[in-house]
């Protein structure tokens, strides 16, 4: 198969609250080590379920403005953890994420059964200058009740 037969199908996912710098970053990162980028975004429900806390900017517009990036070719409500369900359903060669998870025991498992599929785990550095949990705890400061 030659390079033109085949597109390169890049995944990742996040709640991109508030979105900043560093989630930018990620995406266009992303971009440029594949062809199509599809971005799972975390729903409401699914940010509640596993981090325990309800974002900041509603869920259709968290989506709204990743879909606007020029990086970004497909967006999804990412409404499981269940990153296998996921390629099922989406058929991605590449999964972006970042550095933070590297070495855990979930993408330990996940990199070996990924890499029975030949699908491959990018690891990015995770943006330390700037994060949604900073961008809300400076909100509390300011307003004095928790973003």
């Amino acid at each position: 198969m030659t390079g033109d037969e085949h597109v390169l199908i890049g995944y990742t996912t996040g709640v991109y609250d508030m979105l900043h710098i560093g989630h930018l970053r990620l995406l266009q990162r992303a971009k440029s080590e594949c062809d199509q980028l599809i971005v799972g975004v975390t729903t409401d429900e699914l940010s509640m379920d596993a981090k325990g806390k309800r974002p900041v900017v509603p869920f259709v517009e968290r989506r709204q403005m990743v879909s606007a990036l020029r990086c970004v070719d497909l967006t999804v409500p990412q409404t499981s953890m269940d990153k296998m369900s996921a390629w099922r359903s989406l058929g991605f060669h590449r999964m972006f994420v970042g550095d933070d998870w590297k070495g855990s025991d979930k993408w330990r498992e996940l990199e070996r059964e990924f890499g029975e599929l030949e699908v491959d785990i990018v690891y990015f550095p995770y943006t330390k200058t700037t994060s949604s949990t900073q961008l809300r705890e400076a909100l509390w400061q300011v307003h004095g009740t928790e973003a």
